[in-house]
Formats: C-alpha cells, sequence, structure tokens
C-alpha cells in the first residue's frame, strides 16, 4: 500500500516542521485578500469609486434630461389643468418608481441576491444542489411579473375612481383617466426594471442600472415631442409608458450575461428548497417573503404618501398649483438625488458586512456616506436656495410657461429646500436598517410619524399660504422622520456616534446657510439669469468651504483626504 507522502520517513536533518509547510498552499484566494477587521482593503475602495464615478455621471445625465422632459413639458403644454391632469396620472409611475425601482424592490433583493451570491461562492467545488443564484431568481420572478401585470389591468380599469382619489378637485377629470391608463403600464415595466437593477447591483454591475432614466426620459421626451399635436398632453403618458419598457430593454444584456440559465448542478431540486436550504439559503429565504415586504413596503408607501398628500390638498387651488408644486421639486430635489449616489454603490458592501456580523465596517461605513451625503446635499441646496429665480428661468420660462409661472415655483422651491437634508438622511439611513435578516418596522413607522406631521401642519397651513403652506409640511414632515431615524439606526442597528454625526451635519448647515445668503446677494446684481446663477454660485461654493472651515465642519477635511489618498497623482 503507498505511503502518503507526509507519513514517510524524514531524511532532511533533524527538523521535523518542514512536513506542516506545504498545507498554507491552498490558503491563496482568488478574492482580494481580507483586510482588518472594519477596514475597506484598497482594492474594494478603488471599486467603489469608480463605481461611484460612473453612477454619478449616469445618474446626472439621467437627471439632465429630466430636467429637458420637465422643459419640454412647460413648454408644450404650460401649467394648466391639463398638465394638473397629467401629473396627477403621473402619481402613478411616481409610486412604482418608488416602490419597484428605488426603495422596496432594491431593499429587499439586494440583501436577498448578496446572500445567494454567498451561497454560491461558498458551494464552489461542492456537489451542491442547484445555483442559488438560479434558484431565487426561479422563485421570484414569474410570481412578481404576474402580480405587475394584475395590478396594472386593474388601475387600467379603476382609472376614473383613482382620479377622484387622488385630485377630487379636479373640474373635468377624463384627459387624466386618459393619462393614468397609459401610465399604469409603468407599473409592470418599473417593476421589471427594478428587479434587474437589484440584481445586477448584487453583483456589482451598476453601469445598465444607473443609465435606466436617462433612457426613461429620453425616450419620454421624444414621443412627446412626436405625438403633442395629434394627442396632446397625452403624449407626455404615452412616452412614460415607452420609457418605461426602455428601461428594461436595456437592462437585459448584462443581466443575462451573469445570471445562469441552467443549473450549475446536475441534482434538481424545487426553488423554494433550494433558496431555503442551509443556514444562508433560510436567510435568502426569508428575505423575499411577505413578513419582510411588508414593512419595506409600508414605509415606501408612506414617503410616497407626502406626493399624493400635496397633490389632493393643491387640487383645490387654482389651476397650476399642482404644476408648480412639481416644477419646484423636480429641480429641488437634484442635490438629494446626487446626494444619495454613493449610498446606492456601497449598499451592497453594507448589507454583506451586516450578513458576515462585521458591525465595526457596517459602522464606518455608514458614517462615511452619511457625512458625504450631508455635504453634497446641503451645498447643492444653498445653491438652489440663493439663484432660485434664475434657475427657474432659465430652465423653464418659455413657451406657455411665462414669468408668473416662474416667480411662483421659485418661491416654492425655496421651501422644499429647508427638507432636502431630511430627503437625503431618510434615503441614506434605512438603507443599513433593511440591510439585516428581516427588516424592522422602525423605519416606516418613523415614516408614519412624519407623514402625519405633513398632513397635519399642511392642513393648516394650505389655507393661509397655499402652496408654500403644503411645501413648508412637507419639509417639516420628512425632516422629522430623519431625525427619528437617525436617533433609531444607532440605538437598534448599527452603533453610529449619533451625538457627532448630528454635530457635523449641523455644523455643514450653519455653513450651508450662510452660503444660501452670500449667493442670494450676489446672484440678485445681476439682471441676466445665467450670469446670477454662475455668479450666485460661485459666491456659494466659496462661502460653503470658507464658512465650513472656520466652524469646523470636519466633514470636509475628510472627503480631501479621501480623494488625494485614492488618486494619489492628484495634488
Amino acid at each position: 500500500m503507498t505511503v502518503p507522502q507526509r507519513e514517510m520517513p524524514q531524511q532532511e536533518g533533524p527538523q521535523q516542521e518542514p512536513k506542516r509547510e506545504p498545507r498554507p498552499d491552498p490558503q491563496p484566494d482568488p478574492r482580494p485578500s481580507a483586510p482588518p477587521a472594519g477596514e475597506e482593503s484598497p482594492r474594494l475602495g478603488r471599486f467603489l469609486a469608480r463605481a461611484a464615478a460612473v453612477t454619478a455621471g449616469l445618474t446626472a445625465a439621467g437627471s439632465l434630461f429630466g430636467l429637458l422632459r420637465d422643459q419640454a413639458i412647460a413648454q408644450l403644454f404650460g401649467a394648466d389643468s391639463d398638465t394638473d391632469a397629467f401629473l396627477v396620472a403621473w402619481t402613478v409611475p411616481e409610486l412604482a418608481a418608488t416602490l419597484l425601482i428605488e426603495d422596496a424592490m432594491a431593499l429587499v433583493l439586494v440583501p436577498a441576491f448578496s446572500l445567494a451570491l454567498s451561497r454560491r461562492t461558498a458551494a464552489e467545488g461542492s456537489a451542491a444542489p442547484a445555483d442559488p443564484v438560479r434558484t431565487l431568481v426561479a422563485a421570484t420572478l414569474t410570481r412578481l411579473s404576474l402580480l405587475l401585470a394584475c395590478t396594472a389591468g386593474l388601475l387600467m380599469l379603476a382609472a376614473p375612481y383613482v382620479v377622484r382619489v387622488l385630485a377630487p378637485g379636479l373640474p373635468d377629470t377624463g384627459t387624466a383617466v386618459d393619462c393614468l391608463r397609459l401610465t399604469a403600464l409603468t407599473v409592470v415595466t418599473f417593476g421589471l426594471a427594478g428587479y434587474f437593477s437589484a440584481a445586477l447591483r448584487a453583483h456589482r454591475h451598476f453601469t445598465a442600472p444607473a443609465a435606466i432614466y436617462l433612457a426613461y426620459n429620453a425616450a419620454t421626451i421624444a414621443v412627446m415631442f412626436a405625438a403633442h399635436r395629434a394627442w396632446g398632453v397625452r403624449a407626455a403618458a404615452l412616452g412614460v409608458a415607452v420609457g418605461g419598457a426602455l428601461m428594461v430593454l436595456i437592462q437585459l444584456p448584462p443581466l443575462l450575461r451573469r445570471l445562469p440559465l441552467r443549473q450549475r448542478h446536475p441534482a434538481q431540486g424545487s426553488a423554494r428548497c433550494a433558496v431555503r436550504g442551509g443556514r444562508h439559503g433560510a436567510h435568502a429565504g426569508t428575505l423575499v417573503g411577505l413578513g419582510v415586504l411588508a414593512p419595506v413596503v409600508t414605509f415606501a408607501v408612506s414617503r410616497q404618501a407626502q406626493v399624493f398628500f400635496e397633490r389632493f390638498m393643491a387640487s383645490s387651488l387654482p389651476a397650476g398649483a399642482i404644476s408648480h408644486l412639481n416644477y419646484a421639486q423636480k429641480v429641488a430635489q437634484l442635490p438629494m438625488v446626487l446626494s444619495l449616489m454613493v449610498c446606492t454603490v456601497t449598499f451592497p458592501v453594507v448589507a454583506r458586512a451586516m450578513a458576515d456580523g462585521d458591525a465595526v465596517a457596517a459602522r464606518r461605513r455608514v458614517e462615511r456616506d452619511l457625512a458625504t451625503a450631508g455635504t453634497v446635499v446641503l451645498l447643492g441646496a444653498a445653491y438652489v436656495v440663493a439663484c432660485a429665480p434664475q434657475i427657474i428661468g432659465l430652465l423653464f420660462e418659455r413657451g406657455a410657461f411665462d414669468a408668473h409661472d416662474t416667480a411662483a415655483t421659485a418661491a416654492v422651491m425655496r421651501v422644499y429646500c429647508c427638507g432636502l437634508l431630511g430627503h437625503s438622511m431618510v434615503g441614506a439611513l434605512v438603507r443599513p436598517f433593511f440591510s439585516g435578516g428581516r427588516p424592522p418596522w422602525y423605519p416606516a413607522a418613523a415614516m408614519a410619524a412624519g407623514l402625519a406631521v405633513t398632513v397635519g401642519t399642511g392642513a393648516v397651513l394650505a389655507g393661509g399660504w397655499g402652496v408654500l403652506g403644503i411645501a413648508a409640511a412637507n419639509a417639516l414632515g420628512i425632516t422629522t422622520t430623519g431625525a427619528l431615524l437617525l436617533h433609531g439606526l444607532g440605538a437598534r442597528v448599527v452603533a453610529i456616534d449619533v451625538s457627532g454625526v448630528a454635530a457635523g451635519l449641523l455644523r455643514l448647515l450653519v455653513a450651508a446657510a450662510a452660503a444660501a445668503g452670500a449667493g442670494w446677494a450676489v446672484a440678485g446684481l445681476f439682471a441676466a439669469p445665467l450670469a446670477g446663477a454662475l455668479a450666485g454660485g460661485c459666491a456659494v461654493l466659496l462661502a460653503f468651504l470658507c464658512v465650513g472651515l472656520l466652524v469646523g465642519a470636519p466633514e470636509l477635511s475628510h472627503l480631501s483626504t479621501a480623494v488625494k489618498r485614492r488618486f494619489p497623482h492628484v495634488r
């Protein structure tokens, strides 16, 4: 019988230890070597920086085309009862985007796919019964598609009643009903687009998911200009439907390259058993159940209900009120959207760290994200407050959109900006809440509390202040939710330094207030909107940096240090 090599007599001298030396050979791993606890590897840091840059670039392009879309709506249809009717129907894709792309779908499926990928990696080289990623897709995609199709069909049938619930003050509901039946198709297309985006992000592919809004807005604009003479404002609803389909199509090629179409192992097993098999499988199985979906969906619906309330209240105000709110909100939220790009890229990292029990890495990542998001959103908010009339004039004042619409929209936009930090904090803070095995109900309760503040305050202020009171109620409500989430995250999920984070945000808020005042004063010196917007922007940036350093905002120096560390050739 052959004697194993490790048991052969030693012939190389008295040292007996070398027989154990060959055993470390299997140690090298194709994945990056593990950094110290709580630290990110340099390779991962570089990847996140590149992914964030690509995501930010494509998202900025999508937001630019979103502005072009809103410009086209303003130019072609103005701000009257027809645009109010279309915006009531636009509530459906806005809710669908929140539920199926931005919040609920991503918050449930990114952790589920992350765990399935972890199971696949752990099972490599073993006789696993089925590929975990494929079985997760088999267990969820078909059922989700049927549910989305049924929901879209019901919305089309019930469109007259839905319009009456959303905007009871509309004098004529016919246009809104026609538009809603077209926009109801986005329930299906946005749902599939959100599913594909979650799967691709879990695979750490961010290009196609970041490009979906660019494709959506470009298609909407093209269809509007092609069909507005024959269809009127209904052409905008048709463009929304076509754009939703394009969101799905551009993600199909990269998705098919990453999701296996056949079993990786010969043995067959039911989708449910495969997803639930083993410790990680059980964990992944719970991430797609009703008990997990309920708190996430409740949170997302409560968040979007603020828009429902705004349009419900504004439908009884003079014609154009809903349109002014919409244009102001779309522009005001651009800083918030850009501030959350880093959080979008790092969400799979936070989910994996929490799944692995690495509390230190999760805490440091979340604190970093909050600092970055706060800096970006407050700088952007300061600029929007300072140059609101110039921005709205440059973007929308043409065609049917006149100087009165510019003044009304700019005033609403300045009030909206008071809640931008709250919006950004909610978007950043809810991700770690929903990164665990079973999402808690706390975020939904915090969002419900904020909604109650919005409804109560708006009902009081709308009568005297009109759209300004509605915008102020929105800002107060979302800020309440952000404060509750910040407190709850440190106490319940990730042990972040709540007082330290709050103090840093307060210093940034002081810098933003000073920058807004300086930019407002400088922009008012110029009669031309473009010159005022440029000069005001320079004043805002300079004042923000100077005052931020003066009050000791550490986030500014941290960001500078991070840029130099990740890009050492930049001086």
